[in-house]
């Protein structure tokens, strides 16, 4: 018997779009960065063809967690995407949006800011052409003003620019990222997120949360930077000094802080019910603190006691961050600065309001972050006029990313 071999017709396909992209480190995360006017048209607006998009470019969802087919790194820090734009709103330069990709979920998070990629915004948008040339000096540094759309606040990113160019390059080293680089200042101004409530939504620096399962809790509920629960690390019997694989190893203790995340976001205001929770992934995040105690990096570098206030460690989509989140620092900053927060109880404070904290330096997974902010009370409630970070960024690859046309489906 002779086999013979089938010969199906060739099935017809949609091709694959290119977009113009850049891939960009910013802090401990990275993203694909899109200028909105390089957008496919049915994009460049909010909705589910955006949504569709921007997941398909990352991978998402991927049932693997790997992210194989797509430019995501299958960690929060790195499925990211922003949309950078000149901007309409007074006295800024551009518009800064920001979207967290689920990882195994067909679900883009836009409810707030990543602080840490907020560092390459600038550096984006004097290499794209979006700040007048006249205000790029050949040397020094450039001041650009961003409009973070996710929030309606203002950012001011100091870059450092050599020969005309954005500086990528210098000795600036910071914990999380291997090598060192060019540092950008970041000034987050009146942090306090007005979109969600005042910066302490419950009235209180600290309340008892309620967490079935779990128990009563002391937190501080804050909404500066972005929305964050703080809670003592010894109240849910961990340390301050845990690495990734002791929190994201244990399926006990990450049902646990969503659990913990999920009854503070009712309580904060920003869901009404639990079962939200889910639909809003990116905030509230869910931090804990410790005093300063010696610790070892998850690099193996041994942080002393001595160079540190307190200890932090928090949680990012589900899991234990790497580092810090810019955004989370900004809320550490904040709540240091306010006497009687857990924050400003690790450090050493008291209820008294002797011990005020303009900075602090904090120990996290990867190493050490300093932060500060300038807090002050009007008329009894506390306002935040500005938070204060270093970070750096540089761009990994630029040019443009494939999207197969076809799988973004009626979007």
């Amino acid at each position: 018997m002779t086999a013979t071999l089938q010969q199906n017709a060739p099935q017809l396909h949609a091709p694959q779009i290119s977009v113009p992209a850049t891939y960009m480190r910013g802090g401990t995360s990275k993203g694909v960065f899109f200028r909105l006017e390089d957008l496919p048209a049915n994009a460049q607006l909010p909705g589910a063809a955006r949504d569709a998009l921007l997941m398909r470019v990352i991978g998402s969802p991927d049932p693997y967690g790997k992210h194989t087919d797509g430019m995501g790194g299958a960690t929060s820090s790195t499925s990211k995407c922003v949309i950078i734009s000149k901007s309409n709103v007074a006295g800024h330069d551009v518009d800064y949006l920001y979207g967290q990709v689920s990882i195994d979920c067909a679900f883009v998070d836009w409810s707030g800011n990543c602080g840490n990629l907020s560092s390459a915004v600038g550096p984006f948008a004097i290499a794209n052409g979006l700040i007048d040339p006249a205000r790029v000096p050949r040397d020094g540094i450039c001041t650009v003003r961003i409009w973070q759309a996710n929030i309606g606040k203002t950012i001011i990113a100091h870059v450092p620019v050599t020969a005309g160019e954005v500086q990528e390059t210098g000795d600036f080293e910071l914990d999380g990222v291997t090598f060192p680089a060019a540092e950008i200042v970041l000034e987050f101004i009146d942090p306090a997120d007005d979109g969600e409530g005042a910066l302490f939504p419950t009235g209180n620096l600290v309340d008892d949360l309620d967490v079935p399962g779990v128990g009563t809790l002391k937190a501080t509920m804050i909404n500066a930077g972005i929305p964050t629960i703080f809670i003592n690390a010894a109240d849910i019997g961990c340390t301050g000094s845990e690495l990734q694989g002791a929190i994201n190893d244990n399926p006990d203790r990450l049902a646990t802080f969503e659990a913990i995340r999920a009854h503070g976001a009712v309580r904060m205001g920003l869901i009404g019910d639990v079962s939200q929770a889910a639909t809003r992934q990116h905030t509230p995040k869910v931090a804990f603190v410790a005093p300063a105690a010696d610790y070892v990096s998850s690099a193996g570098k041994q942080v002393s006691a001595n160079d540190i206030d307190l200890r932090v460690r928090a949680m990012s989509m589900g899991k234990l961050h790497h580092a810090m989140m810019g955004t989370a620092s900004v809320a550490i900053a904040t709540a240091a600065a306010i006497p009687g927060t857990l924050v400003n109880l690790a450090v050493g404070g008291d209820i008294s309001g002797n011990e005020r904290r303009d900075a602090v330096c904090f120990g996290h997974p990867s190493g050490t972050l300093r932060v500060g902010a300038a807090a002050s009370q009007v008329d009894g409630q506390w306002q935040v006029t500005r938070a204060v970070m270093s970070r750096s960024a540089r761009v990994l690859m630029e040019g443009t990313v494939r999207v197969p046309l076809e799988q973004l489906g009626d979007a």
